[in-house]
């Protein structure tokens, strides 16, 4: 508003000038006259004007935040616990793959023998969405194989077989991820199953940076999900893995933390503890049209946050 009012006053004072000024005076002598008095500087008053005006343009839309396709977003500063920018940060969403973050601390708090052997069979056949699968029915691998595919290449198979595998089986891990998530203060999360493949485990952008916070306690989930390779024996031969997250592929991000997600309910989805700009942040993107645009909103961020600091 303080823009528009400034505008205001510059312009009803041009058309004075103008008003007072003999016909044949040139137009942009009468409006250079009146800049120069009424903002006096060493420059071209008229250049000046258009530099102040852009300059004051610039700091409104580093106020505002960044232009972001995702439908949901938050950034979140952890070391001083600042939300940095929010867009419809409650609103309820399915998360697709970014309920295995949720999964692997399961696994994880349960203390179970991450060399154990586990079988994939035919309960991991994706019997929802129909999404295929490298991990071959047949294929044996350590539950802590298992684990770094399904948090670096959100592997399906791999998620449910930690899920099944769990004691009590699928019905106890579904529990106690639910439990999780209201221990950690998650009151608008729901889970039906570990892998994200129903759209009905949903949450909020709000919730999934308290997820994050957690998540990134435990050292084995900030090391598989930022891992950038992985290589397997499957009953079909070897297969190789890369993160799922281009961020990641690319290096150029100083990543702790990560987790993509998709099915066509939830859109492009992606969680991110990273250090942006000397800051340590948590972003939260939810529900983005593309892959492409999911990732660019990410730029965007970083962008702004140079902009913050300028």
């Amino acid at each position: 508003m303080k823009i528009y009012k400034t505008l205001g006053m510059v312009w009803t004072g041009v058309a004075l000038a103008f008003a007072s000024a003999p016909a044949v005076a040139n137009d942009m002598d009468v409006l250079g006259q009146f800049l120069e008095q009424n903002f006096p500087v060493q420059n071209d008053p008229l250049e000046a004007f258009a530099l102040n005006h852009a300059d004051q343009v610039e700091a409104q839309a580093a106020l505002a935040g960044p232009l972001l396709s995702s439908q949901s977003a938050l950034i979140f500063n952890n070391k001083t616990g600042e939300v940095l920018y929010q867009k419809n940060p409650d609103r309820v969403m399915p998360i697709a793959s970014i309920s295995k973050l949720m999964s692997a601390m399961v696994v994880l708090d349960a203390h179970l023998d991450m060399n154990e052997p586990i079988t994939i069979t035919e309960a991991e056949i994706d019997r929802l969405k129909g999404t295929g699968s490298r991990l071959s029915i047949g294929t044996t691998l350590t539950r802590g194989e298992l684990l770094h595919l399904s948090l670096m290449s959100s592997e399906n198979r791999a998620t449910h077989a930690l899920g099944r595998t769990y004691p009590g089986g699928m019905s106890a891990f579904v529990a106690a991820m639910n439990a999780k998530a209201q221990s950690l203060g998650m009151t608008s999360s729901r889970f039906y199953e570990p892998t994200g493949l129903n759209f009905q485990n949903v949450s909020t952008a709000r919730d999934l940076n308290r997820m994050v916070a957690a998540a990134s306690k435990y050292p084995l989930i900030r090391k598989n999900s930022t891992s950038n390779y992985g290589s397997v024996w499957t009953a079909n031969g070897r297969q190789n893995y890369k993160n799922s997250n281009a961020l990641v592929r690319e290096g150029s991000w100083n990543i702790e933390l990560q987790k993509t997600g998709y099915i066509r309910e939830a859109g492009r989805s992606m969680v991110v503890k990273a250090n942006v700009q000397n800051q340590p942040i948590t972003i939260v993107l939810l529900n983005s049209p593309s892959s492409t645009t999911r990732v660019n909103d990410a730029r965007k961020i970083e962008s702004w946050m140079l902009q913050r600091r300028s």
